[in-house]
Formats: structure tokens, C-alpha cells, sequence
């Protein structure tokens, strides 16, 4: 009875509201959710699950508040500045209000080292990356049609580019060998097994600096990048959200920096993606930003951010910040130290507990590499020490698959969405499970090591009695040995 009532509700809603493709059902997800339903607290919950999945920057919020104490009236909702608040709270224009572009455009260059230049009007507004993601999405292609992506990739990729829009990603393989760097190799095999597929590429989106290693893609790459697309007269979409959470050499390098200088570039090919979620630390705001170097996108783009504006007093508040140099300057300056700090003390302690991770310079989190505590190399064995980690280590970290990484044994693990007390509690509950797992496996090989010792004796005392109806066990047999090659 119960089944035939979901099959009739299913039948009430389309096809979207009822699928999977939303790709909720993902560990990544699910992290979450066990979070939530059992969040950490040091003094009323200090046994719950400590949120590791979440890349958030929160090293920096002081700095912000401190900004908007300093200027009420910046807010339409202080009694500094509420004389603004009926201009501000009536119907804008969805191009978005000039000032913010305007600042959005001097901000962007800033991330950027001063070395690109971003022209306001080229500038469309969306709810967050999420939205910006999407809107080029259905900009560039049609259900069907695919993007090439390289993997390890953000999970919510699979939510924000496929799930309204029907388009498809095909998988670049990158691995751990050449640190995940994504290779001409790489693009042209998944490029042809598209075609092979029959499956019609529109174009290859790429994340700098990646979600989840944590690294920047060089100049030799990115140049690279743009030949493959240009060959095959395919888009390329950068998805540069934590362009200025690089906290250490080399610096980020945009790829409008590289078209710049390419002559041969057909520039309505190259399409950005930003926004303030990473950078600032202002994911609540929903700032999404398309920067495209395409007039047609930029026009059908501003039509369909009516969808997913940003609110003008989001943007009136954002347009004093931005436009406030000494403030931005000291932000992205004082940042990249917090972040230096904090990352150069998360890994050294996971070191010193024998986990490595994925040399990395940029972004709010690790590449971990967990390898060694897997049971099995296999994504099977990933699960399982993920549900350990959940379950019994009460962490929240992401597992590699989630990612769509084809190596078993990688995680994701934050750093920047917590305070120095619970990071603190973290390490410390990683010191005890890796002291638990490393004492846990010597048992194991010194159970293992004495069950073949005693096979092997009772194999050697069975042998010399009656050597002609019992074989050695194999352990015992020397590869010399003519038991070795004999076929009776």
C-alpha cells in the first residue's frame, strides 16, 4: 500500500522533482548530514561529529566585522544609512547596480595580481558560484551535450552542471603520479571517447585554484588548455572561486591573464566563474559572478540572472567594502598569512602522525592521502575507512570517490571553517586513530606472522613422518625446492 502511494505522488511530479541526478546521494553529502545530525560542540555536545567537509573561510571574519562597525553606512539597515533604504529596497535593474560591477571589476583585478583587467560590463550577476555555474551551462550547451572535467572534481559539479540543465561531464582521468596535473594526454583520450560515444563536447570546465588538491594549474597548463580548446573549437570555462586564497608561491595566474597574451585565441571561447563565497568568506551572500569575453553569453547570461539575482542590498553594502582599497588590500594580504599559518600547522601535525598530503599552496582545505590505513586498495575499502571515520572518529571528512578520484584512499579534510580550539580537538582525535590503526595492524601481522609459523612447524613435523601423503605448506617450500615443479 505504502509503494503504490509513493508510485502516485511520483506520478504527480516531473520527471526532475522525482530523479537522482540531483546528486544528493553522494558521501559528500552524507558527511553533512551526519553532521547535522550530530553537531560538535566542546561543552554541550563534546562527543559529536566535528564538521571537516565544509570549505568555509572563517579565519577572516573579524576583519569584516570590524569593517562594518567602522561603516553603518554602508547598511540600509543601520540608522546611518536607512536614508538610502527606499532607493535600495525598490526594483534595480538585473544588470546589477553599476557601482557593484564597477567595484566586482577592481576587486577581480586585485585577486589577480594587477596582471588582467575586467571590464564591468562584461560582468553578469548570480546567486553564488552555483548559480553562475549553471547559468553558463545552459548558455553553452543542450541536454546531451557534455563538458570534459578533471577529475578529482568537486562533487556539487554533478548537481550544479547536470541536474536542471541535461548537460553531461566526461571524466579527464588525472592521478596521483604526476600529482593530478591535468595532461594534453588526458584531455584528447577523454575528448575522443566522447566522440566515440557519440556524445558532442561543448567545452572543458576546469576549477583554479582545484577543489579538492588545493593547487594552481601553471602556465604551461593553462596555455595548453587553451590551444586543446581552440583546436577543437570547444568552450573553456574557469571556475576561479579561491583565486585569492593562494598562500604561497607560485602565484595565481587567471586565465584572462593568459588570453591576454594570446593572439590566436578565439576569445569567445573563455568564460570565468567567480564569486565572494571563498575568498571573503561570504557564502550567506550568494555573489555569484560570470565574467565572459563573449558578447552573446553576456546577453543571454543577463537575461536569465533575473533568475538568481543577487540582492541590492547585498550589493550596495559589497560596493563600499570593495570599493574601499586599504581594507581590501590589508584582507587579502592579512588572509593569505591566517591561511598560511593554519595549513602550514594542519599538515605538519597530521605529518608527524605519518599522513601525508597533496604538496598544495591555495584553497580551504587538504588533498589527504590515507592510503596506508585502507584494509583494501580498493573504493570498497575507501568506504569502509570513511564510516570508521564518521562513525567511531566522529569527523566528517570527504572520501576521494565522492570526488570521482579513481585512486581509493584520498580525502578531503577543511581546515579554515573552525576555530584553533576545535581544530585542536580534530588532530587530536586523528593522533588517537592512527596510534588505534597503527597498533591495530601490527596485531594483525603478528597474528598473521604466528599462524604461518605454526602451520609451518606442524606442516614440517607432518612432513617428516610421512613425507609421501603431505605437502608442505607453501610458505615453508624453497622456490628451488623439486616439490615446487612436481605434478603428482
Amino acid at each position: 500500500m505504502a509503494l503504490a502511494r509513493n508510485d502516485c505522488h511520483h506520478s504527480l511530479l516531473s520527471k526532475l522533482a522525482t530523479s537522482d541526478s540531483h546528486g544528493e546521494n553522494s558521501p559528500y553529502f552524507d558527511g553533512w548530514k551526519a553532521y547535522d545530525n550530530n553537531p560538535y560542540h566542546p561543552i554541550t555536545n563534546p562527543q559529536g561529529v566535528i564538521q571537516m567537509g565544509l570549505a568555509e573561510n572563517q579565519l577572516c571574519s573579524d576583519l569584516i566585522e570590524d569593517w562594518v562597525k567602522r561603516n553603518p553606512k554602508a547598511s540600509i539597515c543601520s540608522v546611518e544609512g536607512v536614508s538610502e533604504f527606499k532607493d535600495i529596497a525598490l526594483y534595480q535593474d538585473y544588470h546589477g547596480l553599476p557601482a557593484f560591477r564597477n567595484a566586482m571589476a577592481k576587486y577581480m583585478r586585485k585577486v589577480t595580481g594587477g596582471r588582467s583587467r575586467f571590464d564591468q560590463d562584461r560582468i553578469v550577476m548570480s546567486g553564488g558560484a552555483t548559480g553562475a555555474n549553471e547559468l553558463l551551462a545552459f548558455c553553452l550547451a543542450d541536454p546531451g551535450d557534455a563538458f570534459l572535467i578533471p577529475t578529482p572534481y568537486y562533487p556539487a559539479f554533478d548537481r550544479d552542471l547536470r541536474w536542471r540543465t541535461g548537460v553531461q561531464l566526461v571524466p579527464v582521468v588525472c592521478e596521483s603520479s604526476n600529482d593530478f596535473k591535468i595532461t594534453r594526454l588526458a584531455l584528447e583520450e577523454a575528448y575522443d571517447k566522447a566522440q566515440e560515444d557519440n556524445i558532442k563536447v561543448k567545452g572543458v570546465i576546469i576549477a583554479n585554484p582545484s577543489n579538492p588538491l588545493g593547487t594552481i594549474l601553471d602556465r604551461e597548463t593553462l596555455t595548453s588548455l587553451v590551444s586543446f580548446i581552440n583546436e577543437k573549437n570547444i568552450h573553456l570555462v574557469c571556475d576561479e572561486i579561491y583565486a585569492a586564497t593562494v598562500f604561497k608561491q607560485p602565484d595565481f595566474i587567471s586565465i584572462s591573464e593568459i588570453v591576454k597574451d594570446e593572439t590566436n585565441c578565439n576569445l569567445d571561447l573563455i568564460h570565468v566563474v567567480y564569486s565572494l563565497s571563498k575568498d571573503l568568506g561570504l557564502p550567506g551572500f550568494r555573489v555569484g559572478i560570470v565574467y565572459s569575453y563573449n558578447d552573446n553569453v553576456v546577453s543571454c547570461g543577463r537575461r536569465m540572472s533575473s533568475f538568481g539575482l543577487v540582492s541590492t542590498q547585498t550589493q550596495y553594502l559589497l560596493t563600499a567594502m570593495l570599493s574601499n582599497d586599504e581594507f581590501v588590500d590589508n584582507f587579502i594580504e592579512e588572509s593569505g598569512r591566517r591561511l598560511a599559518s593554519r595549513h602550514k600547522v594542519f599538515t605538519q601535525e597530521l605529518a608527524q602522525v605519518g599522513i601525508n598530503c597533496l604538496n598544495s599552496n591555495a584553497g580551504l582545505f587538504c588533498w589527504m592521502d590515507l592510503r596506508p590505513l585502507l584494509d583494501n586498495a580498493s573504493h570498497e575499502g575507501e568506504m569502509a575507512l570513511w564510516r570508521t571515520i564518521i562513525n567511531e572518529v566522529k569527523l566528517n571528512v570527504s572520501p576521494g570517490s565522492s570526488f570521482h578520484c579513481p585512486e581509493p584512499g584520498w580525502f578531503r579534510v577543511c581546515f579554515a571553517n573552525m576555530d584553533e580550539n576545535t581544530m585542536n580537538e580534530a588532530l587530536q582525535r586523528i593522533r588517537t586513530f592512527v596510534s588505534k590503526s597503527k597498533k591495530s595492524a601490527k596485531s594483525r601481522r603478528w597474528q598473521s606472522s604466528l599462524r604461518l609459523s605454526f602451520v609451518s612447524r606442524k606442516s614440517l613435523e607432518d612432513f617428516s613422518k610421512n613425507p609421501s601423503t603431505v605437502s608442505p605448506h607453501p610458505c615453508v617450500m624453497s622456490p628451488h625446492s623439486p616439490l615446487c615443479h612436481s605434478t603428482t
